[in-house]
């Protein structure tokens, strides 16, 4: 498939936004448990769901560069019985509400106990909206990627894997990216961060390993026969299928060559697994820890932006059997 900038900036972007509010929220519960130390609402959950929103924002911003008609966009929500990207339309929105309002209780403080659980723990008003935003958040990790999974036709994108790839690139880079945050701020939980984002990013790297060795064993449900309705055994194509180009020549296929698709894939393969992996764990040494973590962030979220790229190079249209055959 013709990769757009504007979903790949959309997906990785939300992405950065969701993984992080989920660390900010682990991070409550694991101080709650009295596992973390507890932090100032204020300058850390507050400040931190406001930049996880920016991120969703910014997520959202990119979309409309790949509508036709972005005024029409409120139209794409009408579907959602059937479409998940009318879901997605309608959980985005929701799920930055519900991390603005997460934030804006840490900012004013509204965390007095409502009530109290198990006799000894204390459930207040902040714990309550991070549920609701966590399942949200989770909720529009599968609507964005069940768009692709849910396409029968596509096999490369028609796997489980796609929605596991999705979760678990989203948190990691949402983990590395609150890792930078804890040391900006100056929080006492950076080496939890660090932790957990090098455990989601190797989790992610064999995951999306898998899903490259799964890809490349698939063997196509189409040949030239079906494509054109002819059984006959011996068939010569002497064009493309149109006479010039057409949606379905640009839309539907990446125009690039197979080296560079590979170079593409060895790209992202480095940048997003071993290089933030060595960076965070020299950043949790105490060397250099500010200038390490964000050069970590940086390295992999260029890198998913490549990963995202392949991502959707690999998907491989039927319809190209025909129309990007050329003599």
């Amino acid at each position: 498939m013709h990769p757009a900038f504007s979903v790949i900036f959309l997906t990785t972007l939300i992405g950065v936004g969701q993984g992080l509010f989920l660390a900010l929220y682990s991070g409550q519960i694991y101080s709650m448990m009295k596992l973390l130390p507890a932090q100032n609402s204020q300058s850390f959950y507050a400040l931190g769901s406001l930049l996880a929103v920016g991120f969703l924002l910014a997520g959202l911003f990119a979309s409309f560069f790949h509508l036709g008609r972005p005024m029409r966009a409120w139209r794409s929500s009408s579907k959602w019985r059937t479409s998940w990207l009318s879901r997605e339309v309608i959980i985005l929105p929701t799920t930055m509400l519900l991390i603005a309002f997460y934030g804006v209780i840490h900012y004013f403080d509204w965390n007095q106990p409502l009530f109290i659980l198990v006799e000894t723990q204390a459930i207040n008003l902040s714990l309550i909206i991070g549920t609701l935003a966590m399942l949200s958040t989770f909720a529009l990790f599968i609507c964005t990627s069940m768009i692709y999974a849910s396409l029968k036709f596509l096999q490369e994108w028609y796997s489980p894997l796609t929605v596991i790839n999705y979760i678990l690139l989203g948190t990691a880079s949402g983990f590395t990216l609150a890792a930078v945050f804890s040391v900006i701020v100056e929080a006492d939980v950076v080496g939890f961060y660090v932790l957990w984002a090098i455990i989601l990013t190797v989790t992610a790297f064999i995951t999306r390993v898998a899903t490259i060795l799964r890809n490349h064993s698939i063997t196509p449900k189409s040949n030239l026969q079906t494509a054109i309705g002819i059984r006959h055994t011996i068939i010569t194509q002497k064009s493309q299928g149109f006479m010039c180009g057409s949606f379905n020549t640009r839309e539907f296929f990446h125009h690039k060559s197979l080296t560079q698709i590979k170079a593409i894939k060895n790209i992202f393969l480095v940048l997003v697994f071993p290089i933030p992996i060595l960076l965070l764990l020299v950043a949790a040494s105490g060397l250099a820890p500010l200038y390490l973590a964000i050069a970590a962030f940086i390295v992999q979220y260029s890198g998913l932006l490549a990963e995202r790229w392949y991502f959707f190079t690999e998907g491989k249209h039927p319809q190209n059997i025909y129309y990007q055959s050329v003599a």
